[in-house]
């Protein structure tokens, strides 16, 4: 069985390359043409992105054409594909997946909907790979991932809300009185619609970080062991402070700092840090 995803999962090339993850492209659309977001490393993406303003770039989902091509590559060997990717409620790319497998392969191709991004659809990933390679089942699979996106939570506060604005994310009033008010929203990835969804308002940094920390800790007691990813822009310093507080509140068996995809980026800017958390047991099993 083949695993295909997009590159808003933020897996690391190191994890695809060792698990043989095969990831279909999103694209920026800059004024002066279309990239591959995946031939961006983000400090390349957020200095361009920053040399820009005030204009923003748009982003491109792969077209149902790519994954037609990624199918047939994996159909010609026999193998079946689990094709897992961002929350249809942020993006077309699982429509144009659905698409590609119904009109090529239906009985070949089983397309998963994560019902979220980045360090969230990155879990779900890496379970079913390496499910994968341990010989587990579909079925199987498909029964774990359901539990993984029931458990993980993916929560983030931003510097500004521009970016979500611009980008259609949330309503552009909502926003302007956010930034009036100079409030820093915190956002989660609501699980049964896969959409964002406002958790509180602080009006510092500092604050919402404190805030990210109080809402995690209530969802993971401190007698559930949890993998903990911290995610960021081009925010390192408050990263690491976010993992320095939810090392004192969580009970941490895996910590990471890893950054942002550029292609989520476009609709968050650089001021954007935050974490993915799910039950470490869910894991300890298939690793």
């Amino acid at each position: 069985m083949k695993i295909v995803t997009d590159c808003a999962a933020d897996l690391t090339p190191e994890e695809a390359q060792e698990l043989g993850v095969t990831i279909a492209p999103l694209f920026i659309q800059f004024p002066e043409g279309e990239v591959n977001a995946s031939d961006l490393t983000p400090d390349q993406f957020y200095d361009r992105l920053e040399a820009m303003q005030p204009v923003i770039p748009t982003t491109a989902q792969p077209s149902e054409g790519i994954f037609t091509e990624i199918y047939r590559k994996v159909a010609e060997k026999g193998e079946q594909v689990l094709s897992i990717h961002i929350s249809s409620g942020l993006s077309g790319t699982l429509n144009s997946a659905v698409q590609a497998a119904k009109n090529f392969a239906p009985n070949q191709i089983h397309v998963v909907d994560t019902l979220t991004l980045s360090g969230g659809e990155r879990f779900q990933v890496l379970a079913a790979a390496q499910a994968v390679k341990a010989g587990w089942a579909k079925d199987a699979i498909l029964e774990r991932l359901e539990v993984i996106r029931k458990s993980t939570e993916v929560i983030y506060t931003l510097d500004t809300l521009t970016y979500l604005a611009r980008g259609g994310r949330i309503g552009r009033v909502q926003a302007l009185a956010g930034s009036l008010l100079g409030l820093k929203p915190v956002i989660h990835v609501d699980k049964t619609d896969g959409k964002y969804s406002t958790v509180s308002k602080a009006r510092t940094i500092g604050r919402a970080l404190q805030e990210i920390g109080d809402h995690l800790a209530e969802l993971y007691p401190r007698d559930v062991p949890v993998w903990v990813s911290v995610l960021h822009g081009k925010f390192g310093e408050k990263a690491d402070s976010l993992a320095s507080l939810l090392s004192e509140r969580l009970n941490i068996a895996r910590l990471e700092i890893q950054r942002i995809s550029p292609v989520l980026g476009v609709h968050t800017g650089p001021g954007i840090v935050g974490a993915t958390v799910l039950p470490m047991k869910l894991m300890e099993d298939i690793q």
